[in-house]
């Protein structure tokens, strides 16, 4: 997979790192030339070029990219790299980074962002994920797909422990992905039994997580 970065901070450069290691092809975009330090990443490809212009992104051959992440410090110039990309190059899959919360509405696919990653917001939702029982917690967001990946810690006086998960009348189109317990990863089994303490990981649309909440959690919230 070839993949775009446009921003060669340590953010860009982390994510690159991470790709090639995975055994991806990384192009690290910089309109700064003091940013363009090859040694730091030196199995990427590096372009000194201003990724809101299209002659930069023709130069960076955009139209062969699978994925463009923009992961630069400025919103708008995330928000206008996502846009060229996926309406001049038509790229498959965009990433856009959120640095200030107020502008999170903004990176949606009007304007050619597929992911949005939000660091407040994902900060925040990890405090909650480490404090809270028996309340949803939502991490990630899927644009394309309107769902969640959210978080709850089962409460002790849920009505579900002690009973296997496939016999939890789980809302229609939520799946439950994984379970974490005691340190460990575990792959939801219909016969596995639920504890109080468990962490589960579940893909849910939103409009169905306060029944989720209420159907794991209703002591706390009325149901």
């Amino acid at each position: 997979m070839r993949v775009a970065i446009a921003g060669a901070g340590a953010v860009g450069r982390s994510i690159a790192r991470e790709l090639i290691e995975n055994g991806h092809q990384v192009l690290l975009i910089d309109k700064q030339p003091s940013a363009i330090r090859p040694e730091r990443v030196p199995n990427a490809e590096w372009l000194l070029a201003d990724s809101c212009e299209l002659s930069s992104l023709e130069e960076a051959q955009m139209d062969k990219c699978d994925v463009v992440i923009a992961a630069t410090g400025d919103d708008k110039v995330n928000l206008v790299t996502s846009l060229l990309a996926k309406t001049e190059f038509g790229v498959p899959r965009t990433v856009g980074r959120v640095n200030h919360p107020n502008n999170e509405w903004l990176f949606t696919e009007a304007w050619g962002v597929d992911v949005n990653v939000s660091t407040p917001r994902i900060m925040s939702a990890l405090v909650e994920e480490a404090v809270t029982v028996g309340d949803l917690v939502r991490l990630f967001t899927f644009r394309q797909g309107n769902a969640n990946l959210v978080e709850l810690t089962l409460p002790a006086d849920s009505p579900y422990v002690g009973k296997p998960s496939g016999l939890v009348p789980f809302p229609e189109n939520c799946a439950l992905v994984t379970i974490l317990r005691d340190g460990q990863v575990y792959r939801p089994e219909a016969e596995q039994p639920l504890e109080a303490g468990d962490e589960l990981m579940f893909v849910v649309p939103g409009e169905l997580e306060e029944e989720l909440e209420r159907l794991l959690s209703p002591h706390s919230h009325g149901g």
